[in-house]
C-alpha cells in the first residue's frame, strides 16, 4: 500500500513500525456544536482507513481524540447556561448519533482532555526540564524557535511566520511565534485544574501529543486529520512531541481536503455550513458517507444536493443487487451444487477484487474502489438467472459485502419498525397498483423514496428497504 505523506510530499510504501500492527491517532471534534458535513469527511475517510488495513491482515490500534476543555465550549456554556463539561457531555452524544448513522464504527480509545490533565502537565514539565518552554503569569508557552525543524510538515518558512506573527493583548511570551501549552485562569467561574503554574487548563496543541503518547507511544505510524489542522495544530504537534520525546512523532501522516459549498472551503465561523444532523433529515446517513468516498480524500469536494441525489441512485443499485442476491440465496435459486459455469463466473470475481485492491492500495483511493464494486455489480446482475443456485448467490453476496465492508456501505439494515405513515403509503400504492392507477402508485414510490425507503416488488410481496 502506498500513502501520500504530507510530511515528505509524495505517495510513499505503508511500512508499520511493528510488523502485522498499525497505530493510528485522528484528531477528532472540538465538542460545543452538531458536527458539519466537512468534519465529517476525516470521520468516515479515516474509519474507512482502519477498515482496509484490518481487510488486508493488520491489527489497528486507531485512537480519536475528544476535544472537551476550549474556549468554544467555554463560549457556549456561558450561552446554554450550563458547566462546560455538561455542553461536552452533550455534544459527545450528539456525534456519536451522527457517527453511528454514517456507519462509523467507534475508535479503541476515544480519550478526553479533561481525563487526561495529569498526562498533560507532566508533557508540559519536560518541555520546561528540556528548555524548550517557560512559565510566564501562569501561562507556558512553547519556545518554537528552539525547535529548528519547524515547519517541516506544512513547508512554512519561519521568517514568513514571524512577519505575520502578533502578541494578543494579556499575553506575556517571548516571541510572537511562541504558542501557549497552559493557560491561566481568567475568571473564577471558568473552567480550571490546578498546576505548578497555577489554575488553569490546557492549550489545544498539547492535548493531542499527550494522549497519543499516552494510548499509543511515543512514535506512532499513522497521525491523521483535516487540512485545516496541518497549521499549526499538527506543526505544533509534532514541534512539542519531538522536543519532549527525542524520537520522531509519526512516520506517515494523512490529511483530507476539505468539503466546499459554492467553491468556498465550509466552516462554521463563515456560517456556510450545512450539519450532519441537518442533512440526515433529507438523506440516509449511509447516503452522506457514500458522498464523502465518492472521491479521492485528497481531492476537494463541492458540497451540493445534486451529488446527495446522485448518491441516493447509486446506493439503489447496490442495494437492489443485494437484495436480489439475499432474495436467490434463500428462496428464489435453485437447490444444489454450484455448476461449472457459476464456478467460472464466481473465480473471475477475483479480477474485481485485485482492482479494489490495487484502487484501496493506491493512497486509499475509494472513487476507483467503489468503480472497481459496480464493475463487480455489472458481472453479478449479467449472470443472475431464474436458473441460477443459492449457493452462487450465496459466494456471490460474500464478495460483494467484502468490499462494501470495507467501505462500511450496505451494513446491516435499519431494524427499526416500519412507521403507520408509511405502511398506509405502502397499503395505498398496492391498491392504486390493483387499481392500474400507476400514476399515483409511482408518485407515492418517490415520495417513500426521498424519504430514504426503497420498495421493492418481488413475488412474495413488497419489499420495504430503509436506505
Amino acid at each position: 500500500m502506498k500513502i501520500y505523506n504530507t510530511l515528505t510530499g509524495k505517495k510513499e510504501e505503508f511500512k508499520p513500525i511493528e510488523d502485522g500492527k498499525v497505530m493510528i491517532y485522528v484528531c477528532g471534534p472540538t465538542v460545543y456544536n452538531y458536527f458539519h458535513i466537512g468534519n465529517a469527511r476525516p470521520i468516515v475517510v479515516f474509519d474507512t482507513l482502519r477498515k482496509y488495513l484490518e481487510y488486508r491482515g493488520y491489527e489497528v490500534k486507531y485512537v480519536q481524540n475528544f476535544t472537551d476543555v476550549d474556549d468554544k465550549i467555554i463560549n457556549k456554556a456561558k450561552e446554554e447556561g450550563l458547566p462546560a463539561l455538561e455542553v461536552s457531555k452533550k455534544y459527545t452524544k450528539e456525534y456519536f448519533d451522527d457517527a453511528h448513522a454514517l456507519n462509523v464504527r467507534d475508535a479503541d480509545v476515544h480519550p478526553l482532555v479533561s481525563e487526561h490533565i495529569p498526562d498533560i502537565i507532566e508533557f508540559i514539565e519536560t518541555l520546561i526540564e528540556k528548555g524548550y518552554a517557560y512559565e510566564a503569569d501562569g501561562d507556558v508557552y512553547f519556545s518554537t524557535r528552539k525547535f529548528d525543524e519547524y515547519g517541516k510538515l506544512s513547508g512554512q518558512n519561519i521568517d514568513d511566520l514571524e512577519a505575520g506573527a502578533r502578541i494578543a493583548v494579556g499575553e506575556v511570551k517571548n516571541d510572537p511565534l511562541d504558542f501557549a501549552l497552559w493557560k491561566a485562569r481568567k475568571e473564577e467561574s471558568e473552567i480550571a485544574w490546578g498546576s505548578p503554574w497555577g489554575m488553569g487548563r490546557p492549550g489545544w496543541h498539547i492535548e493531542c501529543s499527550a494522549m497519543a503518547r499516552k494510548h499509543l507511544g511515543q512514535t506512532i505510524d499513522i497521525h491523521a486529520g483535516g487540512q485545516d489542522l496541518q497549521f499549526p495544530h499538527h506543526e505544533n504537534e509534532i514541534a512539542q512531541s519531538e522536543c519532549c520525546n527525542g524520537v520522531p512523532f509519526a512516520h506517515y501522516w494523512m490529511h483530507n481536503a476539505y468539503i466546499t459549498m459554492n467553491k468556498e472551503k465550509m466552516s462554521k465561523s463563515k456560517g456556510n455550513f450545512m450539519t450532519v444532523r441537518d442533512i440526515r433529515r433529507k438523506f440516509n446517513g449511509e447516503v452522506i458517507r457514500y458522498f464523502l468516498l465518492s472521491g479521492q480524500y485528497r481531492n476537494p469536494v463541492d458540497f451540493s444536493m445534486d451529488l446527495m441525489r446522485q448518491a441516493v441512485a447509486s446506493l439503489d443499485r447496490m442495494h437492489n443487487c443485494k437484495y436480489n442476491l439475499e432474495y436467490f440465496a434463500t428462496e428464489g435459486g435453485e437447490d444444489g451444487e454450484i455448476t461449472a459455469d457459476e464456478q467460472y463466473t464466481l473465480d473471475y470475481y477475483d479480477n474485481h477484487r485485485q482492482k479494489f485492491i490495487r484502487a484501496m492500495d493506491d493512497d486509499l483511493n475509494t472513487a476507483d474502489g467503489i468503480t472497481a464494486v459496480f464493475e463487480l455489480i455489472t458481472v453479478i446482475n449479467t449472470n443472475l438467472k431464474d436458473t441460477s443456485t443459492k449457493a452462487f448467490a450465496k459466494a456471490s453476496l460474500d464478495v460483494l459485502m467484502e468490499f462494501c465492508n470495507v467501505l462500511g456501505l450496505l451494513q446491516e439494515e435499519d431494524t427499526d419498525e416500519i412507521s403507520a405513515e408509511v405502511q398506509a403509503l405502502v397499503d395505498e400504492r398496492q391498491e392504486a397498483r390493483k387499481a392500474k392507477n400507476f400514476a399515483r402508485a409511482d408518485e407515492i414510490r418517490d415520495i417513500l423514496h426521498a424519504q430514504g425507503i426503497l420498495l421493492k416488488d418481488t413475488p412474495n410481496g413488497v419489499q420495504i428497504i430503509k436506505l
